[in-house]
């Protein structure tokens, strides 16, 4: 028999701790690259194509990666992730040339994909099906947090004063990358270790793409994802010049994005008290639904105050859809391709952070800037109608199991009692 090593206690609050560190450390960087090719002569299109470069690369690798974790040990990818960005964050920060610098931008979106895909696979397996919407639910509260401190961090780090950008945007880069290694001291023994899996790696069959795009509830949490992740990039991306055209000071809008930030983590908090009163379905169809109307209500010229008051319902509305959308491929996905489905939303999440810019930007040429709130809108309330469609049970579900009905004692029973 073989045998079997736990990880220590407390296994998800270390997990959160490191993905808090390695989200921050990409949070930090991505604002301090920007600056960076700044310094060194970029213009709006080179910058787009080194922004293009972080999401578009991890698009080649997702679907490879998700099916080696299938097949083995997921724990190996964290680490191996964490190097990249320590490494793709530093490297970047003494790059001489924009093209070195979209090469050590795509290396760190590549870390980052490989540590979300290790991690998102060791929440899913090592939490049973009712702990499930609950761990990842806590698990995304790195994710926030990293979000949520990464960009204040290179905000005060980063100086235009005196041509001083090209070194304190490095400094930012290298410190990110420390930050990135610190999230390593979290990672020893956070997985199971069996002598199942490499029987499971010899015997199990790679399931095609298709058969798990076509699995009732997985194009459904792929499309949640992409939809709310959009939304959060296109408000982080938009809302500043919306403040602009509305007079609103940049502090303001930074603490309006601080805000949604903080009621995104406050979701999470209660996500398990939130499903036990609505259940999953309804709690992920109302708040898409929610968030549309929201998204759409930021396009109206309302007072800083009633923004202030949207974007926090907004934030905590957005809260839910990652999360639970991760439980939603988890369970719809043949249970030897769950990394698998795992790592085609992460493809999806890609795909959406590379195309919606584009097409926001699109539709704010032509019909201004309030337009891409009310496109995100759409998107949200389409996402809305598949949560409500997409979790339903299959019909090939196994019924519930027919409790029988209590035997009628007869006399003889009645007589022995």
């Amino acid at each position: 028999m073989p045998r079997t090593r736990k990880p220590g206690r407390g296994w998800l609050l270390r997990l959160v701790i490191a993905f808090a560190l390695a989200q921050g450390a990409v949070s930090m960087a991505r604002p301090a690259v920007s600056y960076r090719a700044l310094s060194l002569g970029a213009d709006e299109r080179a910058i787009g194509v080194i922004a293009g470069v972080y999401a578009l690369l991890p698009l080649f690798a997702a679907v490879p990666l998700g099916r080696r974790t299938d097949h083995g040990r997921c724990a190996p990818l964290l680490p191996f992730g964490v190097v990249l960005i320590a490494g793709g964050c530093a490297l970047s920060g003494t790059a001489g040339s924009l093209p070195a610098m979209a090469a050590w931008s795509g290396v760190m979106g590549l870390g980052h994909l490989c540590f979300v895909i290790g991690a998102q696979s060791i929440v899913a397996r090592q939490s049973a099906p009712a702990e499930q919407d609950r761990n990842f639910g806590h698990f995304t509260i790195g994710a926030s947090l990293g979000q949520l401190i990464g960009p204040i961090a290179a905000g005060y780090l980063i100086s235009e004063r005196d041509g001083a950008m090209a070194r304190t945007s490095a400094l930012a880069l290298i410190v990110s990358a420390a930050v990135a290694a610190v999230s390593l001291g979290s990672l020893r023994r956070i997985e199971h270790r069996t002598g199942a899996a490499p029987r499971r790696a010899e015997s199990a069959a790679r399931v095609p793409v298709g058969r798990i795009l076509r699995s009732r509830g997985v194009p459904a949490g792929i499309f949640i994802s992409l939809a709310v992740l959009s939304a959060t990039d296109i408000l982080t991306a938009y809302l500043p010049v919306v403040g602009e055209h509305r007079g609103i000071a940049p502090a303001t809008v930074g603490l309006l994005l601080s805000l949604r930030a903080a009621a995104t983590i406050a979701c999470r908090l209660v996500m398990t008290p939130m499903l036990r009163v609505l259940g999953r379905t309804a709690l992920l169809t109302t708040t898409c639904l929610l968030a549309g109307v929201l998204c759409a209500g930021i396009a109206l010229p309302v007072p800083v105050a009633a923004l202030a008051v949207m974007l926090a319902v907004l934030g905590f509305c957005l809260g839910v859809g990652q999360p639970l959308s991760m439980t939603t491929v988890v369970r719809a996905a043949p249970p030897e391709a769950r990394s698998t489905a795992l790592a085609l939303r992460l493809t999806g999440n890609r795909l959406g952070q590379v195309v919606a810019p584009a097409s926001v930007g699109l539709v704010a040429g032509v019909a201004g800037t309030a337009a891409p709130f009310v496109m995100l809108g759409v998107l949200l309330l389409a996402a809305a109608g598949l949560g409500a469609r997409g979790d339903r049970p299959r019909k090939d579900d196994p019924a519930p199991a027919a409790v029988p009905a209590p035997r009628r004692r007869s006399p003889a029973d009645r007589n022995r009692a």
